[in-house]
Order: structure tokens, then sequence, then C-alpha cells
């Protein structure tokens, strides 16, 4: 494998791969493994259970505490439906963008940061340089927490963790933590016009959705805490993304299925939100089981993805407002690994090149100017581990 790849032509490589989370990643993890080994630097893997899938983690540099975490994940969410211009899965150079699944979120960071093991390595720093790419980051942030534990266990501990999701390389500081809940609703089919013997699962299912919009409408009327201020909008909201259910125009729906989420400020207890929302469940269950006892609501978890609270002299903001410049204040709606980090005992900040707003879209893209800000930022970092 040729070695000391611009962060470019590693972008070209990462984009490559069609890693879709549905998918397997393991074709990227396996270049990624090569690469790093084509350094001398040996990466280790730690799998999901049917091990179709893997995070891959490595240590550049000493094996001492006090180093910097890189962190990123290796999947992208899907193109369906979607009107590209261009081969998703082909970086395109145009206008002073770089289009391409996943150049903005997050294989943009990804290709910066193995580009930064060379000049670690060339450079002789006394502290690591760490890499932690995962799996799964789409669909509720799934991989990452099984790679932390064992990096917390097994590597020299870092200083801080930078988890570069798409921040215009300011330095954010919190976001707000996800958890949503799978939910299935039993009804009793009868024919539609005799509604008072049946239950319609999808008219129960509508009582439990528009408590979600009661819940917005009271949060947002309320006054924010100081946490809760920071973020736009300024409180914990519920949201259903899907529905579906029914039989047919003339029969009472036998089943309904949607997902509740919340997307939690720092400063609310999600186990509140949840007791608050299974509350709800069992008042409409009880009256559901009155007209047919067969009746129920299943409710499991889907996701919980942690918080990223701002800390009181975190170790990363300072590392990261040193290399940036930002000393602003920071804070994002949508959740990454960093409340994972965080929660695994890292000091962890949000900082990464490109636009949240290309993350996701057709024609995604980051900028030539943001990619090159990324690797001015790797360029600090490396100076900064090599005093």
């Amino acid at each position: 494998m040729a070695q000391n790849m611009s962060a470019r032509e590693i972008l070209d490589k990462l984009v490559s791969f069609p890693t879709v989370s549905r998918e397997s990643n393991l074709e990227i993890v396996d270049w990624i493994e090569a690469y790093l080994a084509g350094f001398g630097v040996t990466a280790h893997r730690v799998y999901n259970g049917d091990r179709s899938k893997a995070n891959i983690y490595a240590n550049i540099g000493p094996e001492v505490e006090g180093g910097v975490v890189l962190s990123g994940h290796t999947d992208v969410v899907p193109v369906d439906g979607q009107d590209w211009d261009t081969d998703p899965f082909t970086v395109v150079e145009k206008d002073g963008r770089l289009y391409g699944r996943g150049t903005c979120d997050m294989k943009g960071f990804d290709a910066l940061a193995l580009a930064a093991v060379p000049l670690a390595l060339e450079r002789g720093v006394k502290r690591p340089l760490q890499i932690a790419l995962s799996y799964d980051e789409e669909v509720g942030c799934i991989g990452a927490p099984s790679m932390i534990e064992e990096m917390a266990r097994l590597m020299p501990r870092a200083a801080g963790a930078i988890i570069g999701e798409p921040s215009l390389m300011k330095v954010v500081t919190g976001h707000k933590g996800g958890y949503a809940m799978k939910t299935h609703v039993r009804g009793f089919e009868v024919h539609s016009s005799q509604p008072q013997n049946g239950v319609s699962a999808v008219m129960e299912a509508a009582k439990l959705i528009d408590w979600g919009n009661q819940v917005n409408a009271e949060n947002a009327a309320a006054t924010p805490g100081p946490l809760a201020a920071m973020f736009e909008p300024p409180y914990t909201t519920a949201h259903v993304g899907t529905v579906h259910g029914g039989t047919a125009e003339n029969i009472t729906a036998r089943d309904c299925r949607f997902t509740m989420g919340f997307r939690v400020v720092a400063g609310d207890d999600p186990e509140a939100w949840k007791a608050r929302y299974m509350e709800k469940v069992r008042e409409v269950e009880a009256a559901m089981k009155a007209v047919a006892p067969s009746a129920f609501i299943e409710v499991e978890p889907s996701f919980g993805v942690p918080g990223l609270v701002p800390e009181k002299d975190g170790v990363a903001e300072a590392i990261a407002r040193r290399l940036t410049g930002d000393n602003a204040t920071h804070v994002v709606s949508y959740g990454t690994e960093a409340g994972q980090f965080q929660r695994g005992g890292y000091s962890a900040v949000i900082c990464g090149p490109g636009s949240i707003d290309q993350a996701h879209q057709a024609n995604e893209y980051i900028s030539l100017e943001q990619f090159e800000a990324g690797w001015k930022f790797m360029e600090k970092l490396v100076d900064h581990l090599a005093k």
C-alpha cells in the first residue's frame, strides 16, 4: 500500500467504500488496518455480535498517557431516493467543493486523521495520537461504546477526545441526548361501522403521538434553565418520524408501530422522560383493555445516546480552542459519540470540518476551504503532541 498519501487521496479511497449502515463496513476497516500497518502501527478491532462490522482504533506514538483521541465513524446514510448529480461514491471536485457521500459526514475528518499518522511519526510526538473509528453511528451511535470501553482498559488514557463531526471547525462543547422507544400498539379488529366494539391500533397510537405534540408545546412555553437556554430549540423535544399500521379502510386497525424519540437538553433527566411516556402508555392501554382485554401496547428501547455536557475546565475544550482560536460558546441539537466518550471517562469536545447542513443531503459536499482548515488543525495538533 502506498504510504504518505495525501488527505485528499485518502478521502477518495474512503468514499469509494459504500459503507451505508445497513451493510458491512469490514472492507473499509481492512483498508484502514493495512494503511496503518504500512507505518508500523498496530490497529485493534472491536466487532459487533455477528462480526459483520467492526470498530477500529490505534495508538500512534509512545504508549504514554496524555494523548488526544481523534474520533470518527465509518458508516454513512443511504443515497436511496436522492437525486445526485454525480456518483455519490466517487469524490468529484467542482467549484471549490468535494462532492460525495460522507465527504462531510464524516469521512473528510477520517481522512484528515489518517493523513496525520505519518506526520505524527515523523515529528516524533511525545504524547500519542489515537485514532478511533466506529460503525453504526448513523443508526443510533451503536458501535462506539464497546470500543470506548476497550480503549479505556487497554490503551494509555488520553487527555481528551476530539469528535470530528462537521462543526465548521468551531469548538462545540455540548449537544442534546437522543433516546427512542419502539412502540407497538395491538388493537382489536371489528367492522369500522361498529367502532365501539373494537380498538383501532392506529387511533390509539395517535393519542400517544399527539401526547408528543403536547409535550413540545408545554416545553416551548416553559422558561429554559441555564444549560437548556444554550440550545436551539432550548428545550427537550419529542418526535415521531414514521408510522406503520392498519388493515383496511373498513376495519379497525389491528396493529400500529412507531418510534417515540426525544432530544433531551442538558439538565433534563432522560429517565424522567421515559417514565412520563410510559405513564401515558399505561393510561392509553388501560382504556384499550376496558374494551378488548387482548389489546396491548409494547414498548422497547430503540437507542439511547447520552448528551454532551459542557465541562468546567475541560481539557479537550482547552486543546481545541488553543488549536482553532475559537473562544465562542457553541452547542448543537444533534447527537454524536462525544457524549459516549464523556460517559466513558474522557474529556470530550466536537470539532470538525464541514457544515452539518450538508450532512445526509443529496450532493453532499465539503468545501475545499473547510478541508484545508481541517488539515491545518491536524498539523497544529501534531505540533502540540510533539512538545
